[in-house]
């Protein structure tokens, strides 16, 4: 049996400007661990991928809108970065409302880069500790957050991550949470 068995995870992304490997590893990493991970974009389409916010990369298929999905459904949530997802998503009132709903069950929310801009949004960052890509530092200060430069810190129910290179501790923090 794999260490995620029968745990539901959703992934929102908008259908341009993800960065390829902060979408591609923990989808296929958490499936690999046995978990069902929901791919939810904006609109139905493809979502393309970007690789250091300006290369072309993968192309992948959502699974639903973030519209059409429930965060009750769900036991986390994964935001990934590319600045112009993150940008992006943070004006996407559905998606700010997941992250909420998600917060307001306790059920973990993982954001790794520039994902947390949509944390900032949901305005769940205050008082917690918080890592990010460094440029939003003082944006998650400015919300209220402690800033640390960590590979991965995990606050309560809140999951973050710097960049690319800190995959292997983001997806195994994110399996931490859902088999403690």
């Amino acid at each position: 049996m794999a260490a995620l068995d029968g745990k539901k995870i959703l992934v929102i992304a908008t259908n341009y400007g993800v960065e390829q490997d902060e979408i591609v590893v923990p989808v296929d990493q958490l499936r690999a661990r046995g978990a069902t991970v929901t791919v939810a974009a904006q609109e139905t389409g493809s979502i393309q991928t970007l690789v250091g916010d300006k290369d072309p990369g993968k192309t992948l298929e959502p699974d639903t809108t973030i519209g059409g999905v429930n965060a009750g459904s769900f036991d986390a949530l994964v935001v990934p970065g590319g600045t112009i997802n993150a940008d992006t998503l943070r004006t996407d009132q559905q998606a700010v409302a997941l992250v909420s709903a998600f917060v307001e069950a306790g059920t973990p929310v993982a954001a790794i880069c520039h994902g947390p801009w949509t944390l900032i949004e949901a305005g769940v960052v205050s008082g917690k500790t918080i890592t990010s890509f460094p440029s939003l530092q003082s944006d998650l200060r400015n919300a209220g957050a402690e800033w640390v430069d960590r590979e991965v810190q995990v606050d309560g129910g809140l999951i973050t991550s710097r960049n690319p290179d800190d995959l292997p501790a983001f997806v195994d923090a994110i399996e931490s949470a859902l088999t403690a």
